[in-house]
């Protein structure tokens, strides 16, 4: 058998990964996810593929050859970025660590490098697969001789190559030579692409034969192309064609694969943050060998005598990871097909209660009585990924899961709360560098697709045991994550309690009265219909107003209304284009009413019927913890926080949220400028803190101040402007933003911005502060320790803010005050469930609660509501809630509950 060497195209890998792995930072702030990358690559390619020989081919410092004879080669490429500049050195550090060779040439590529070096180990007689994503290496492909796409996990051998681009591996130098390259910035010939390039070389052999029988070409700018940039066509050659004849001294005792360096490795990993690859040398460390491979212990438990023999075990447990196998993705209708459970790595059990005909599994109800003193005692941990699921699940049995522990998924979201990686498929790849079983290959995909409880209880036994015991592993790693990062608190304290609130409140659901949104929609069917006779009357003919071509003819071409935006295919049509053109001619005002009203019809009063549970006629939206970065709740199926509430058609949509019965109310409890009185706490402004404090409209509090006039004569334009500036300032708003939200010149809208921060000089500090220690750090925090990573953030005082810093005031502001309602949310549903209070949480809206109650304990909720919601955090300034209540969502009257 033949020895094998993996070359490594270094930068072609480092930037594949910088771009494939979410952003990381390390125990310094310091950027590692290309770090993070290359090493999980470099310990995938030697477990997996156990090269006998490895090495790291390097461009060399400097122009280079190519640069000489083509002074614009790769004028294209873009500077490296930012985050990945300090990761270089470390990236060739983790390399030295495994004791691999990096190779260079003066004035050469890594594609020259390599090249030599696949063929004088073609010498040898070793066979050579180089890991690199450059589509110049094809010229190299033959028998010995390989490339590998490792993202992909795809090798391209001379078949391949054939099958993408039509032409042999020793055909591609007179391709490319042809097409170009416009990633290196290559010219080729023009009008030439890749099938034009397969056609003339299949009918012409090579590139000189090609250019010699340029009159033959089929068409006559094509002709003329290659008469008149022949010797573009020759230069291009020579940049393309990879130099196998560098004069490398390569030392092939150096490039065997040996043993790392374990101890340099260990602490690079440490320095890095890296604890599963830590973990990993540690323990290599001890034994002086390898890990070896895994293997999982699965027992599937489907007799009474091996589940009594289950049951004993469980019982000794006083904390272990519950994953269900259910009938479908909404856990408010589905029912389980079998439990998983798992405490300790590599090791679990699975308790089929259904599957396919024949096949053994135990009865639901037996199994469910069993377990279920268990998972109700508050004394036993219980953890999972994606917990809130199993738990709405549990509830639909009669199971109320009590000892919410360690969810991975909440966790990881609390480590890394920008990324929006946070799937145990993820997860398990990031932490544990192991890829999990798609749930695809047990049930299939589209018409063919089967229930889980059509599949054999084996495979549905090894899928459920490895999701238990991954999340098991996990658990137990990010814990201590959580401790390493200081936010244990956040997530024991606040986020883990939320959990189970959050599985309650989807459990519960709000009733629909479908009769009325089906009204609401004939009524807007009506509406839309008018419209389009009026906007078909304006422009004087029937056209498709969905159609943005025809729109625009309509709008740009007839009517002669003035561009303000285009796009690639011409000028655009969007919202805000549509709301400049509105004062200039009636038609595009109607063309906005017609979009809303449209979307309004199809978005929520046809969509949300379909979503109303049949049993119980309410809709079981999910509320979600892992999505906004800054830490507030979302919602989907539906998108309660997207109902909108400024039209009156958007606000009318409400009115189909009621309570159970007419003997039961809605009552609403809103937090009045939760984010500008969090403002006020943070930055301690006086004048701002002293307004909140007084009980004043903050609005026209500002109003006065920066227009400097007494309170009663601010005016609602004046307050309209304060408000706007007062949300402006916690969204980093420029004065062209501010100008652009009220109507006003962009100077004006810096006058307001600049007296504002005059007045409010606390607010100004505090917001500098953030920028300034966010530039230091990398990342800024909230009220409860919520961190988030930002990159990009100026030092000093800026005078236009950048995205990074606009994210980070917003962050802190939003996310404090995110921290503020989700304390209410504890501190409530301990209330209510303290006193066994009726009344019912259903939904968290932006800073609103919503909960159902008996009109006859309508007043008790209210005082319990007010009291926890107000006294929720220790403030500089008074928390106000408003509160209001009704036999529907939209038609409220307020509720007088005296202030705590």
């Amino acid at each position: 058998m033949k020895e094998t060497l993996y070359i490594i195209d270094t930068f072609s890998l480092v930037f594949q990964v910088f771009h494939a792995v979410p952003a990381m930072t390390g125990p310094t702030g310091q950027p590692t996810n290309a770090i993070f990358g290359i090493t999980r690559d470099i310990l995938n390619i030697i477990k997996t593929h156990a090269p006998d020989y490895l090495i790291f081919a390097m461009d060399s410092s400097g122009p280079g050859t190519r640069k000489d004879l083509y002074p614009e080669y790769k004028a294209n490429r873009s500077a490296m970025p930012e985050d990945l500049v300090p990761q270089i050195p470390h990236i060739m550090d983790v390399v030295r660590g495994f004791q691999v060779p990096v190779i260079e040439c003066p004035g050469w590529e890594a594609d020259d490098v390599f090249a030599t070096i696949a063929r004088l180990a073609n010498e040898k007689g070793i066979e050579t697969t180089i890991v690199t994503n450059d589509k110049d290496a094809r010229q190299l492909i033959n028998d010995a001789i390989r490339l590998y796409n490792i993202r992909k996990n795809q090798f391209m051998d001379s078949e391949a190559v054939q099958t993408d681009w039509g032409v042999r591996p020793d055909q591609v130098i007179d391709f490319q030579s042809l097409v170009g390259d416009s990633v290196d910035n290559i010219p080729g010939v023009p009008l030439v692409g890749p099938k034009k390039a397969q056609t003339l070389i299949e009918q012409f052999g090579t590139l000189e034969g090609v250019l010699a029988n340029a009159d033959k070409a089929k068409g006559p700018k094509l002709q003329q192309n290659l008469k008149e940039f022949a010797d573009q066509a020759r230069m291009s050659r020579e940049l393309v064609t990879l130099n196998q004849s560098l004069d490398l001294n390569i030392d092939w005792e150096a490039s065997r694969l040996t043993h790392p360096d374990r101890e340099r490795l260990h602490q690079l990993f440490v320095d890095f943050g890296f604890r599963r690859f830590a973990e990993e040398m540690k323990k290599e460390l001890s034994t002086g060998a390898p890990s070896e491979p895994v293997e999982r212990v699965r027992e599937t438990i489907d007799s009474k005598s091996a589940f009594e023999t289950f049951l004993a075990l469980l019982k000794e447990q006083d904390e272990f990871c519950v994953d269900l196998e259910t009938t479908g993705l909404k856990p408010a209708e589905a029912e389980i097909v079998g439990w998983a459970i798992s405490w300790e790595k590599h090791r679990g059990f699975y308790i089929p209660v259904e599957g396919p005909t024949g096949q053994s599994s135990l009865d639901p109800q037996y199994v469910l009585e069993h377990l279920k003193p268990i998972l109700e005692d508050p004394e036993i941990l219980i953890t999972n990924q994606n917990i809130k699921y199993d738990m709405v699940v549990l509830m639909r049995v009669g199971v109320f899961l009590q000892g919410v522990s360690i969810d991975p998924m909440v966790a990881s979201y609390l480590i890394s709360a920008g990324e929006r990686g946070h799937s145990l498929d993820k997860l398990s790849e990031r932490y544990l560098q192991h890829t999990m079983i798609p749930i695809s290959d047990l049930i299939g995909s589209g018409k063919q697709q089967k229930k889980m409880f059509e599949v054999d209880v084996d495979k549905v036994a090894e899928y459920a045991v490895e999701d238990a015991e991954i999340a098991w592993q996990l658990s137990r790693i990010l814990q201590e994550e959580l401790k390493h990062a200081g936010l244990w608190d956040l997530y024991w304290d606040l986020e883990r309690p939320l959990i189970s609130i959050l599985a309650e409140m989807e459990f519960t659901g709000i009733k629909v009265d479908t009769t009325e949104l089906k009204q609401q929609s004939q009524l807007l069917e009506k509406r839309l219909m008018t419209l389009i006779g009026e906007i078909h009357e304006m422009a004087g003919h029937e056209f498709n107003i969905a159609s943005p071509l025809q729109l625009r003819t309509v709008l740009f071409e007839e009517l002669n209304l003035p561009v303000f935006k285009k796009t690639k295919t011409g000028p655009s049509t969007d919202q805000s284009v549509l709301e400049k053109l509105a004062p200039l001619h009636a038609l595009p005002a109607k063309i906005t009413e017609h979009r809303h009203l449209s979307k309004l019809k199809s978005t929520y009063l046809d969509a949300l019927p379909d979503l109303v549970n049949p049993e119980t006629g309410r809709i079981h939206a999910s509320f979600n913890q892992v999505v906004a970065a800054t830490g507030r709740l979302s919602s989907s199926d539906p998108n309660l926080q997207n109902i909108p509430v400024r039209t009156e058609e958007g606000r009318q949509i409400r009115k189909a949220f009621i309570p159970q019965d007419e003997s039961w109310r809605l009552l609403c409890a809103d937090y009045s400028q939760i984010e500008l009185r969090v403002l006020a706490h943070l930055s301690q402004d006086v004048a701002l803190s002293q307004a909140f404090r007084e009980g004043a409209d903050i609005h026209t509090a500002v109003a006065s101040d920066i227009y400097s006039v007494p309170h009663d004569q601010v005016d609602s334009n004046m307050r309209r402007t304060a408000k706007a500036v007062n949300f402006g300032v916690i969204y980093g708003q420029s004065p062209f933003g501010l100008s652009e939200a009220i109507g006003i010149p962009q100077s004006e809208a810096a006058g307001f911005i600049e007296d504002y921060f005059a007045r409010y000089q606390g607010v100004r500090e505090f917001l500098d502060q953030i920028l300034e220690d966010c530039a230091k750090q990398n990342y800024v925090t909230t009220i409860c320790g919520r961190k988030r990573e930002i990159q990009g953030v100026r030092g000093g005082v800026q005078k236009q803010l950048n995205m990074p810093e606009r994210t980070a005031i917003n962050t802190v502001i939003q996310g404090s005050a995110a921290d503020l309602i989700k304390q209410a949310m504890l501190n409530v549903s301990d209330r209510i469930k303290q006193e066994q209070h009726p009344g019912r949480m259903l939904m968290q809206i932006h800073d609103e609660l919503v909960f159902e109650v008996p009109l006859t304990a309508l007043d008790t909720l209210g005082l319990i509501v007010r009291e926890e919601m107000e006294s929720a955090m220790n403030l500089e300034v008074p928390l106000i809630v408003d509160m209001s209540s009704g036999l529907n969502w939209l038609e409220q009257n307020p509720l007088e509950i005296a202030h705590s």
